[in-house]
């Protein structure tokens, strides 16, 4: 399924009570903008968090592809809201360790299971605010949110970034962008490197 961003400045809350997803519109294909693919609306499906979401959804019958628009205030390919993923990130910013952050976080999950959680948002945050310092000249370099924020104003960036980046959603990872998720780089091992385990027998002539 690919994701498209729908262009609002309705809250989770708002966007709920006034069953936004009914008004939002694909008028043509996303991979046959002339026509005559089938292009059709294809239902919703639900959000977990925050619940009562629905994403409408349309397909298109030539290339067997669904396509969903995805509002503003939402996460892509994560559970919650931008905003929500934003207060992650300031805890971790403003704490003197990823450990201290995760204190009295996600009490529902044990505590090497939050570290995860957190690390998963933090590194594509900040694999995302690296790539939009390229893309975008006036940010500031580093991939912090408090740097982001002295620039930008306001009490939220990952919002604003949805916006100011519209055209490079494609690009951009998860939770900001609709792009792919990027892969941790493994340090390699040297080619001297012995493996683990015990040594091998040692042969006796």
């Amino acid at each position: 399924m690919m994701q498209l961003r729908f262009a609002t400045t309705l809250s989770a809350q708002q966007y709920v009570r006034q069953q936004a997803w009914k008004d939002a519109r694909l008028d043509s294909c996303p991979l046959h903008p002339k026509g005559g693919c089938g292009f059709a609306r294809h239902g919703t499906y639900p959000r977990k968090s925050p619940p009562d979401i629905k994403i409408p959804r349309w397909y298109c019958r030539k290339a067997r592809q669904t396509f969903s628009l995805l509002p503003d205030f939402l996460a892509s390919r994560l559970s919650g809201t931008l905003i929500e993923v934003e207060d992650v990130i300031n805890k971790v910013e403003n704490s003197p360790s990823q450990e201290a952050a995760a204190q009295n976080m996600r009490i529902d999950t044990e505590f090497a299971g939050v570290l995860r959680w957190i690390r998963r948002r933090l590194f594509l945050v900040r694999c995302a605010l690296s790539l939009l310092t390229e893309l975008l000249p006036f940010l500031p370099a580093g991939c912090s949110i408090s740097s982001f924020r002295s620039t930008l104003g306001g009490k939220y960036v990952l919002p604003q970034l949805r916006i100011q980046a519209s055209c490079y959603l494609h690009m951009l990872p998860p939770p900001l962008g609709f792009g792919p998720r990027p892969v941790a780089k493994k340090l390699k091992k040297s080619r001297f490197q012995h493996q683990t385990g015990t040594d091998p027998p040692v042969k006796r002539l």
